[in-house]
């Protein structure tokens, strides 16, 4: 693969060239999007799930970005919280994952689509409530 395919259009300063990678605006938007009260998590299916038990937390997960010169699209798969109001996060998600992109990295975020992919459960607290069993 060319490195145009991987990274950002480069811009031109006096001192020099910067690019920023496409993998960057996802840790980006993979990161405001998980600071969102109602957010259990990211669905980033079996590659994501086999990275973290070999150890390695893709903070990309469940986030696919596209990025041309000055814009980007964001595409973020979600789980939330039961008993959430899920349109309320979702907006709330868009406009984290907006404001971080655009802040941090001047690109325009032309959309941020959000996929609400499950519902997680509170644990129960089973161990805790139950009396012991032998002192």
């Amino acid at each position: 693969m060319e490195e145009k395919a991987l990274m950002a259009p480069e811009v031109a300063t006096e001192l020099g060239s910067i690019r920023i990678a496409d993998e960057v605006v996802a840790i980006i938007a993979g990161l405001a999007a998980t600071e969102v009260d109602g957010v259990a998590g990211m669905s980033g299916g079996i590659a994501g799930g086999i990275a973290e038990m070999l150890g390695r937390k893709n903070l990309s997960k469940g986030v696919k970005v596209e990025v041309g010169e000055k814009e980007a699209a964001v595409d973020i798969f979600v789980i939330v919280e039961y008993g959430v109001r899920i349109p309320e996060v979702a907006v709330e998600i868009q406009d984290k994952v907006k404001r971080a992109i655009e802040s941090m990295t001047g690109l325009k975020v032309v959309e941020v689509n959000v996929h609400v992919q499950g519902v997680a459960f509170q644990q129960e607290k089973s161990a805790e409530e139950e009396p012991a069993r032998v002192r």
